[in-house]
């Protein structure tokens, strides 16, 4: 493990020497090479499929780590849009001069070596190593064993592109041992890792924050709430809570719990009820909830529990604030959304709830480095240091002072 990544920080000097312009050229390349093996991964991807279906994983995680044409296109277009974007690196963020006469330049610089730990879905594996490959950084990548054919067929085109332009393979890499002893052993090795980003279940996180002597930016469940305000637009509110539950229950920016302004619950909750039951949702909802219509009971550890399958809480709440107290009890700081028509009560919301993301008449399921126009994400932080919300490659980056002087002495 220690010669490992002592080989993966070496490699990093790499990275310095080439320019913006060569690392887009590479990215593209990256893109071009994923797509002419398209049915190489597609049939890599059918041996995890087959070890799903064995091993019974539930829907979710089995969509989360399907792959087919369309998605590996999509996984291409987004190295892409990565190549597409400014490069993060050697931007002069700052500057100013000092009474001294020192000239201070505050400048952005890779982060250094990144180890991503990460389930089910494969295509983090391209997102990750282009955002990690722009903004100069290396990655050391530990996806979960339930894609390992994926993520080795992916890592493989990759690398294969680093080595046909005389880099280091070494600059995108699989943890050789993914073991929990491994990722154990990964996470404290502090004199050759500068970032781990755990993204997965919730043991994994707890597990990675409990343990890392390595800085960590926490990838955490997506505890997301809808809050239909008394001044909603019922039509619009209906819209976005199904796209926000439904479009895909199995990933960190879907619904799980929608509250409802007690002030229109006889109302909106009918036809809340007969929309998500065209879409399959299980509901569950809390007493008041169940007075106007049939449902089963959520628990207190119902709206505590991140789903990622279609099942919804609904809670009746007394107005924004009792939305906004329900969400400082049971939200995970990811991703909050009001439906209102009303100014004020939406700014309210938008100021008094803390979480990355925070919407108003829209789904949270655009909380995403793609939708937010980062090209993609490392992963969706829930920290408030030193990155929030999709992490692109301005999270990937840290800072160092230059300073220039001439002759000066203290």
């Amino acid at each position: 493990m220690e010669q490992f990544l002592r080989e993966a920080k070496e490699a990093s000097r790499e990275l310095a020497l080439l320019s913006g312009s060569e690392k887009n050229r590479i990215l593209r390349e990256m893109a071009a090479s994923l797509r002419s093996a398209i049915m190489d991964i597609i049939e890599a991807n059918a041996l995890d499929m087959k070890a799903a279906e064995e091993n019974n994983l539930n829907s979710a995680l089995k969509d989360r780590l399907l792959l087919d044409e369309k998605r590996i296109d999509g996984m291409a277009a987004a190295v892409e849009e990565i190549a597409a974007l400014k490069d993060p690196v050697g931007r002069v963020l700052d500057g100013w001069v000092t009474d001294d006469g020192l000239k201070i330049e505050k400048v952005s610089i890779p982060i250094g070596v990144i180890g991503i730990i990460y389930e089910s879905r494969p295509n983090v594996t391209s997102d990750t190593a282009a955002l990690c490959f722009k903004s100069n950084n290396v990655c050391v990548l530990k996806g979960g064993k339930e894609a390992q054919h994926s993520n080795v067929a992916i890592a493989k085109i990759l690398r294969a592109v680093l080595k046909r332009n005389d880099l280091s393979e070494a600059l995108i890499s699989l943890l050789p041992d993914a073991s929990r002893e491994g990722v154990a052993k990964l996470i404290k090795m502090d004199r050759f890792v500068d970032l781990i980003v755990p993204r997965g279940g919730e043991g994994l996180i707890r597990y990675v924050s409990e343990h890392a002597t390595v800085p960590v930016v926490k990838h955490d469940k997506g505890q997301c709430h809808t809050y239909i305000d008394k001044d909603a637009d019922l039509v619009k509110a209906l819209s976005i809570a199904v796209n926000a539950k439904v479009d895909r229950p199995g990933v960190c920016n879907a619904m799980e719990t929608l509250l409802v302004d007690q002030a229109i619950a006889t109302d909106a909750l009918p036809k809340l009820k007969t929309a998500f039951e065209q879409a399959h949702t299980e509901l569950k909802g809390c007493d008041e909830t169940r007075k106007v219509i049939d449902i089963s009971l959520a628990t207190e550890e119902d709206f505590d529990t991140e789903y990622l399958a279609n099942i919804l809480n609904i809670r009746t709440v007394d107005g924004v604030d009792g939305a906004i107290d329900h969400i400082v009890r049971f939200g995970s700081g990811h991703s909050e959304a009001i439906i209102t028509e009303n100014y004020t009560t939406a700014e309210a919301f938008l100021n008094a709830v803390d979480a990355a993301a925070v919407y108003v008449n829209a789904s949270t399921r655009f909380t995403d480095g793609g939708a937010f126009g980062f090209g993609a994400e490392v992963g969706i932080s829930t920290n408030k240091l030193h990155a929030r919300g999709p992490m692109g490659i301005e999270g990937l980056t840290t800072y160092k002072f230059k300073i220039y002087g001439n002759g000066q002495t203290r």
